[in-house]
């Protein structure tokens, strides 16, 4: 009886002692390794300077992980995690981080993430708020700058990267002259579906034709 006593105690004794350890172990302060780690994972393994310290990687530490090849600067204030896996649109994300997260992807950039028409962009288009006009800034190589505000009704996502919804995608490539043949398989393709509703395909059906409005 007493055997059983004990085995039972010893029992107890080792299942309070798991709980006290995996109470530690959630419990533990994620390092700045961690906090950084699980940002550059929405960004396709790429993360900015900022970011970094933000983590509580300063600086200082943010170099020498350079130095050991933990980590590798893209360019200026845009680092990527070394061993991160090749991720989708890496490049995309790498230039919506240029523009500090302000930028939504656009035109013919967001017909192709959309897979709308046959498009195929030779050069990115990125749509940034109206008062980034005012900005001196180099563009990088490859990237051309539309002023113009997004609200969310108005974005979606592709991965890591914000893009325009299917509809103000159409709509802005009809304002900027795309080619027509280009918009018009968009717009088949956007209605067959279902991604702009009849009222939308309509909208920029009379944009397209503005004559036909005024009969």
């Amino acid at each position: 009886m007493d055997g059983g006593s004990s085995r039972l105690d010893l029992s107890l004794h080792e299942r309070q002692r798991y709980v006290y350890i995996s109470a530690v172990a959630a419990k533990r302060k994620k390092t700045s390794w961690d906090r950084l780690f699980a940002v550059a994972t929405g960004q396709a393994g790429l993360f900015t300077t900022e970011q970094a310290g933000a983590a509580g990687l300063y600086r200082q530490l943010l170099r020498r992980y350079v130095e050991h090849g933990r980590v590798s600067r893209v360019r200026r204030g845009i680092y990527r995690i070394v061993h991160y896996p090749a991720a989708q649109h890496e490049e995309l994300a790498e230039l919506w981080l240029w523009s500090r997260r302000e930028g939504v992807f656009s035109h013919e950039t967001a017909l192709s993430l959309h897979d709308l028409s046959d498009v195929l962009p030779r050069r990115v288009h990125l749509t940034v708020p109206a008062a980034w006009r005012q900005r001196r800034i180099r563009v990088p190589r490859g990237l051309v700058l539309h002023y113009a505000g997004v609200p969310r009704p108005d974005r979606s996502w592709a991965g890591p990267v914000p893009v325009t919804s299917p509809v103000r995608t159409l709509r802005d490539c009809v304002g900027a002259h795309v080619a027509p043949n280009l918009v018009a398989q968009a717009i088949e393709q956007a209605g067959a579906r279902g991604l702009v509703g009849p009222d939308g395909l309509a909208e920029i059906a009379r944009a397209m034709n503005p004559a036909e409005v005024a009969r």
